[in-house]
């Protein structure tokens, strides 16, 4: 950061990208995919294993950190004209929540007929444009913090940070998913656009003073862990702080491990999170299935681990296969779908 306040970077893990930043996608697409996996294996058996424990411990920062991220990089092109931040801010998510919504309910269409009958599985699919589906709602919800945060840009920033807060705190519960992670989520996702200098700075930080930030980082998830074993990590107000301090924990670790150029895997990852997210689902769904019908394993831990890695995995392996085949538009929105034209990428890349 320089001292007029400007983003700037040393180190980056490919031109315009933020080397931590990656790392810290990387982090959360697989506390993602994890928590996924392992709660979708725990109530199949009936029973929680080891790693269990970790998705508990996660949960307080999992979602915080990823909306936070995901909101870094706004201030760089905010001011967009309205036509261009559409496209890049909601068409561009969109596009993959309707091509991949349709791709889920393909396999998941005849198991609900099933149970009912196909027409309401049909109903179920034109209800998920108004109802996000499954592991999707992150980016049916992305489109709306954005506009959300365009259309109030001239308002008070604090104060809209304060109201933004106030429904964090008040664990708003409609039933309706855009109506709760709205009010549960936004506070983060602002609190990246808001505050981006001041996460950048902690990042600097944390690469000029390693062993003060693992210190920190001890600390965190000493005190993370025993209000999470306690019960108490989901009150009002310690909810809202153990997301931001969680969220800032995660941003450290990143830039530690970016310093070091360690486990690069998790960079790969987060260079890649949007594919992991949209296809995880299959492979993690498949290795579930084969794994509690006719696996060797038995452990409902080891499975649950497999199953994640598999999704993490699986996704990747099918993000290659369609570049392969030319179905680039998978992972890739067609031209035929934009409504501005593309323009240069900022010297930051925001997450888009």
């Amino acid at each position: 950061m320089t001292s007029n306040g400007t983003l700037t970077v040393d180190a980056r893990s490919a031109p315009g990208r933020v080397d931590w930043v990656d790392y810290a996608k990387g982090i959360c697409i697989i506390m993602v995919v994890m928590m996924h996996s392992v709660l979708g294996v725990e109530l199949a058996a009936g029973k929680t294993g080891f790693m269990h424990v970790l998705v508990a411990f996660a949960k307080p920062f999992r979602m915080p950190d990823f909306f936070l991220i995901s909101g870094l990089f706004l201030p760089l092109v905010i001011d967009r004209d309205w036509r261009t931040y559409l496209d890049r801010k909601v068409v561009h998510f969109a596009y993959f929540y309707v091509l991949w919504v349709t791709i889920q309910f393909g396999f998941k269409a005849p198991a609900f007929a099933a149970e009912t009958s196909w027409s309401h599985a049909g109903f179920l699919y034109l209800e998920s444009f108004i109802e996000p589906f499954g592991t999707l709602w992150f980016i049916y919800l992305l489109p709306i913090f954005f506009v959300v945060t365009k259309t109030t840009r001239r308002m008070p920033p604090l104060a809209i940070w304060s109201i933004a807060a106030l429904l964090e705190t008040a664990h708003i519960v409609t039933g309706w998913t855009v109506i709760d992670e709205f009010c549960a989520r936004f506070v983060y996702f602002y609190s990246g656009y808001l505050f981006a200098d001041y996460v950048f700075a902690l990042s600097d930080r944390a690469r000029a003073h390693p062993r003060l930030a693992l210190a920190a980082l001890a600390l965190w998830a000493i005190i993370d862990g025993g209000l999470v074993m306690a019960g108490l990590s989901e009150w009002p107000l310690i909810s809202l702080i153990l997301g931001l301090a969680g969220a800032c924990a995660i941003v450290t670790c990143a830039t530690l491990l970016a310093r070091m150029q360690w486990l690069t895997a998790l960079r790969f990852c987060g260079e890649h999170s949007i594919v992991i997210y949209l296809a995880f689902f299959l492979p993690m769904a498949a290795t579930r299935t084969l794994l509690l019908r006719a696996g060797p394993f038995h452990d409902v831990g080891t499975i649950s681990l497999i199953v994640s890695i598999a999704g993490v995995a699986g996704a990747l392996v099918i993000w290659r296969i369609a570049l392969k085949a030319g179905a680039k538009f998978l992972f890739e929105r067609p031209a035929a779908f934009w409504i501005a034209p593309k323009q240069p990428r900022p010297a930051l890349q925001p997450a888009e």
